[in-house]
């Protein structure tokens, strides 16, 4: 059987079951800075390198994704949060599932984020990996660099499959 995912707008509270969602928005701790020029956005993810890591920067390039799209795998980073902060302007999907055990593809949540929209994954959360949409996207990613292994990759049971992209609220 396949499980059709069905898409989510993607909110601060929808999505904090997963991590953080990171944005300026009226909604999130912001001030003025510099002597007025400059509006800052304060403390909007929890970057979580885990024991013995370091955070790093990196740009990871993606190529976008056709629909329908059949997702069969998922990853997890066990040892430290994950963020995705695009620089393209482009919407791109976000398919996660709780942290724990093996994920059951009707556990997957599916969310539509905007171009000024970026994620962090929190430490263990199981999630698709990149997901760009209609063109090339670059995104700024902060995750672990350190000892051990960082990545656990499974593949579903079953297969879930995003068919559309029209959004609906949960």
């Amino acid at each position: 059987m396949t499980i059709t995912l069905k898409l989510e707008t993607l909110t601060a509270e929808a999505f904090a079951p997963f991590g953080d969602v990171i944005e300026a928005s009226d909604t999130v701790q912001h001030f003025t800075i510099n002597e007025g020029n400059t509006e800052r956005y304060h403390d909007l993810a929890k970057i979580e390198p885990g024991q013995d890591g370091q955070a790093i920067v990196s740009i990871f390039r993606g190529q976008p994704r056709s629909l329908p799209f059949t997702v069969e795998m998922m990853e997890r980073h066990p040892k430290g949060s994950q963020a995705f902060i695009p620089q393209s302007g482009q919407p791109y999907l976000v398919i996660v599932a709780p942290a724990g055990p093996t994920p059951k593809a009707a556990e997957l949540r599916l969310f539509l984020a905007r171009g000024d929209q970026g994620v962090n994954y929190a430490t263990g959360v199981w999630h698709h990996p990149l997901m760009a949409l209609n063109q090339v996207a670059d995104f700024i990613v902060i995750d672990r660099k350190g000892p051990g292994d960082n990545c656990d990759v499974i593949q579903l049971e079953e297969k879930a499959i995003i068919a559309e992209l029209e959004t609906t609220t949960a």
